[in-house]
């Protein structure tokens, strides 16, 4: 593991802190937590990038004009 020295605001560190305190953790453990989650929305978005790249159009919708053109079941229909 290794040490980080981090300048925050005042109103940022006072936020921090009363967050941490609010999910029983530490400032430290709450700073990790945003960092990895900030960390792993930035991969997830390269990785979809990446993933577009490989993608084509016309298979797509060749596989799309073979799904049923019907009604969808009462259950599945977004009022």
């Amino acid at each position: 593991m290794s040490t980080l020295s981090l300048r925050l605001a005042n109103s940022l560190h006072d936020e921090v802190k009363f967050l941490a305190k609010r999910e029983g953790i530490s400032i430290n453990q709450f700073i990790s937590s945003a960092v990895a989650e900030k960390m792993s929305a930035l991969m997830t978005e390269n990785y979809l990038q990446k993933r577009a790249k490989k993608g084509n159009e016309q298979a797509f919708l060749d596989a799309m004009s073979k799904v049923p053109d019907v009604k969808p079941e009462e259950h599945d229909i977004l009022r």
